[in-house]
């Protein structure tokens, strides 16, 4: 009985090879993932050099894991037996209530976090203009409270808190705001930004730092442009049968409004929303086209002042809020953006700055010191 329950088991697991030798065998290779949002590893190229260096094999180990027949199911397998086992997560990323994804936030020591601080005021006080910081919470300190019991989650409020007692100058409590409206759709559940309504609620919380009259959402247009939106979460996370996102705007792109992006060094023309991103996986490009090392907006009002911001993503679907209470708008990512700041702030007239980052980003961008070159 037990050499046939053997044998038996045996035939089973060799058609099973069999059956994903051959679906590997003949399935054609994929070059993208949606869910995973990343391009895949494809066939390498083999060469004697490759081979002895490792990087064939490599390569190769890679491909094979990439290209794996039904690879979408069995990561989602995998996320659902990671939940099955009590664990609550899967890469990193929390299934919560609501089937919000949340990646807990692991602070820096306290002296990095002071480092960076300073960074951001040398700056500021060479900058010859006000400069305003931002730090943006994320959905991981305002819904904190639904992360399973034990899950590690360090206090965003108080990084906040300790950078801002360095900063000599003007901030906006953007963490108080988020507080008073945390029931609200503020922040995408299957990703990391903020939804329109975050921004909008930024927008009003900044105005009175920025010197603008924030509107009370009277002015507000809102439109779904898609509900099919997947973000950064859901792609890292394998939990591919949670319900997309709904993506809105508030406001319409404003008439006389002109939006250049300076990706290789000159302007191409662009825009604050782009259509044909809702149709990619990455659809948070909607706003401003995705990221781009500088991005100027002139809404033809010279008789306002003009703004700097120095940030992140997040700011892409903050920008639209801005055109009627400034004359041009200036977006730079250290990330991509490598000229001096304090040469770009006097050639170009700017009247004020922005510093607005998410704490995350804040806490993790190497980039951050470019502000003082």
């Amino acid at each position: 009985m037990t050499k046939r329950v053997n044998r038996i088991i045996l035939v089973l697991f060799s058609a099973f090879i069999a059956i994903f030798f051959l679906a590997n065998l003949f399935i054609p290779d994929r070059e993208f993932s949606p869910n995973e949002n990343r391009y895949l590893q494809t066939l390498p190229s083999f060469s004697f050099r490759s081979l002895f260096s490792g990087r064939f094999t490599s390569d190769f180990e890679s491909y094979c894991s990439d290209q794996f027949a039904a690879r979408d199911w069995w990561i989602s397998l995998k996320a659902r037996l990671e939940l099955a086992q009590g664990k609550g997560e899967n890469n990193g990323v929390f299934l919560c209530e609501g089937e919000r994804l949340i990646e807990p936030f692991s602070a820096p020591p306290a002296a990095e976090i002071r480092r960076r601080a300073e960074i951001v005021k040398t700056f500021a006080e060479t900058a010859n203009v006000p400069v305003t910081l931002a730090l943006i919470p994320t959905a991981s300190e305002l819904y904190g409270d639904i992360l399973p019991r034990g899950a590690e989650n360090d206090s965003q409020a108080a990084v906040i808190d300790l950078v801002y007692s360095v900063f000599p100058g003007q901030t906006a409590d953007l963490l108080a705001s988020f507080r008073e409206h945390a029931g609200e759709d503020l922040f995408y559940r299957t990703d990391h930004h903020w939804t329109s309504r975050g921004a909008f609620l930024a927008y009003q919380t900044l105005s009175e730092a920025l010197g603008y009259v924030a509107d009370d959402g009277s002015a507000c247009m809102p439109e779904i442009v898609s509900e099919a939106f997947c973000g950064t979460a859901y792609s890292s996370s394998g939990f591919f049968w949670v319900t997309p996102d709904r993506m809105e705007i508030l406001r319409p792109e404003p008439d006389g409004l002109t939006v250049e992006r300076y990706d290789a060094g000159v302007p191409v023309p662009s825009s604050l929303y782009h259509r044909e991103m809702l149709e990619t996986k990455d659809k948070y490009r909607f706003f401003l086209g995705g990221n781009s090392p500088r991005i100027v907006l002139d809404t033809g009002k010279a008789d306002l002042p003009s703004l700097l911001i120095i940030r992140d993503s997040y700011s892409d679907s903050f920008v639209p809020f801005l055109p009627e209470h400034f004359s041009r708008i200036h977006l730079l990512d250290l990330r991509y953006f490598r000229n001096s700041i304090q040469d770009y702030i006097r050639e170009e007239g700017i009247d004020r700055v922005l510093v607005m980052y998410s704490v995350n980003n804040f806490c993790s961008d190497s980039n951050l010191m470019l502000m003082t070159q």
